[in-house]
């Protein structure tokens, strides 16, 4: 009975308001920003193109599918980030529902997503900033532009703008919420707005002819689009780490993890709709800048550098959000003592979980520099379809246990829309392949090890103060 030990809601939000807490400094609006930071990047610049190949115009549906997925998972959220403004995320909400043993899985499996996510994003930024820079005749040596074996025919040996960006994002949280805030507000606008002109601009240069056939390979070709996709809606589960850095909680949250969900969703499926439009959709195989190639196609090669810009900055948001979702489980983790207590130290100066950010930080980097990371789309939406499951499985065994806590946001149709998340989410995982299967059991594996090697004798509920 022990490894379905529970954590009381009013417990959490007692052992937060006494405990060494972090500032609070974020509004509705910085959560959306959040959000929005940590939604657009990869996916809308390079993951569109693989989509397009895999589901032809049939990415559109693909999309739709993703955000529906999302959508129910999102109210989900929002329910239990008003009534617990508590870092952690899912893992804190499992911890308070399903039991120790459960939240401890569901933060192992959000490490790996935020951890691999992170260092597969930097990756991707490496390539747009080399591009970038051989645009003006610049450029690195081979062996410092990739990790090795990641490019068949060159002798590469590490990837030195990942491991870079990764670290000068690292210290940017390390300094405080409050300065990565005003740097993600000013990045998400500038990208967003990027997004917007490519829209205006590309809609003129739409071929309907391109739009046909819609589905060349059929339901399965948008169901399989749909499950790697999924990977561009990573993210806005990240803002409800920051509950413990919000002003108004119980409202700002449940806004922000909705409004940023909302505009992402009809950014990518017109985004996805125009790009299917201009360009037919075998003519993405292989390209990883399939934004920039659409603009070529259209004849607005003066357009592509911009395009290239917002995708560097875009991603650069990106690392940030997942970089500090990361630490912010890591801090809940370790107060509940299932980890080490250097994971929850705060620095005193800057408010923030200062050690924990630069070792994370810093494996991050180091995995972004040395590790080809070919099939982390697949990997890390594994784990976030895990997660989004047994979120909105807790929603529901909450409602039943205790209906009586105060919920300042109300999941609509409970057990229906709950069901609804589990059902799209279960579903698309089946769509995943058997290694990316194989790959998330031999992790949850090692959790397991450590869970019951270190986290369970040493857990808080296990050694009251």
């Amino acid at each position: 009975m022990s490894l379905m030990r529970k954590k009381s809601v009013q417990g959490m939000l007692a052992t937060a308001q006494t405990s060494r807490g972090l500032r609070k400094e974020l509004s509705a609006f910085d959560l959306t920003m959040l959000g929005i930071g940590a939604i657009i990047g990869t996916g809308i610049f390079v993951l569109t193109g693989t989509g397009a190949t895999i589901a032809g115009p049939g990415l559109v549906l693909s999309f739709v599918i993703s955000a529906f997925a999302c959508g129910f998972a999102a109210l989900c959220y929002a329910e239990f980030a008003s009534m617990l403004p508590i870092s952690g995320s899912t893992y804190t909400y499992a911890y308070a529902t399903l039991g120790e043993l459960i939240a401890w899985i569901i933060g192992w499996d959000l490490l790996l997503e935020y951890l691999l996510a992170s260092s597969a994003v930097s990756v991707g930024w490496s390539g747009y900033f080399q591009s970038l820079l051989a645009g003006f005749g610049v450029r690195l040596p081979e062996a410092l532009t990739a990790a090795a074996g990641s490019v068949p025919g060159k002798d590469t040996l590490f990837n030195l703008p990942a491991f870079s960006i990764a670290m000068i994002i690292t210290a940017l949280l390390a300094f405080g919420i409050k300065e990565s805030k005003r740097v993600n507000n000013i990045v998400v606008l500038i990208k967003v707005a990027v997004v917007l002109l490519f829209i205006a601009i590309g809609v003129w240069h739409v071929k309907p002819a391109n739009w046909q056939p819609a589905l060349p390979f059929g339901f399965s070709g948008v169901f399989h689009g749909a499950a790697i996709v999924f990977f561009s809606f990573i993210g806005f589960d990240a803002v409800t780490c920051a509950a413990e850095e919000v002003k108004n909680p119980a409202k700002d949250i449940p806004r922000g993890v909705i409004w940023s969900l909302a505009v992402c969703s009809i950014l990518y499926v017109v985004v996805a709709a125009i790009m299917t439009g201009i360009v037919p959709y075998l003519q993405f195989a292989g390209v990883d800048h399939p934004v920039s190639l659409a603009l070529q196609v259209a004849k607005l090669n003066w357009f592509a550098g911009f395009v290239d810009l917002g995708a560097i900055l875009g991603m650069m948001t990106v690392i940030l959000v997942m970089t500090y979702g990361q630490t912010r489980i890591l801090f809940a983790m370790s107060r509940d003592g299932l980890l080490p207590k250097i994971f929850s130290d705060v620095n005193p100066k800057y408010g923030t979980p200062y050690k924990a950010t630069w070792l994370i930080g810093t494996v991050i980097a180091l995995i972004a520099g040395l590790v080809p990371l070919h099939t982390l789309a697949e990997l890390v939406n594994i784990g976030t379809l895990a997660a989004f499951t047994l979120i909105a499985l807790s929603v529901i065994v909450l409602r039943k246990r205790e209906p009586d806590l105060p919920r300042k946001f109300v999941c609509p149709a409970v057990p229906l829309i709950p069901g609804l998340a589990i059902l799209f989410c279960g579903f698309l995982m089946t769509q995943l392949s058997l290694l990316t299967w194989t790959c998330f059991a031999i992790w949850l594996v090692i959790g397991l090890v450590v869970y019951f090697g270190y986290s369970r004798r040493n857990s808080l509920l296990h050694n009251p103060a």
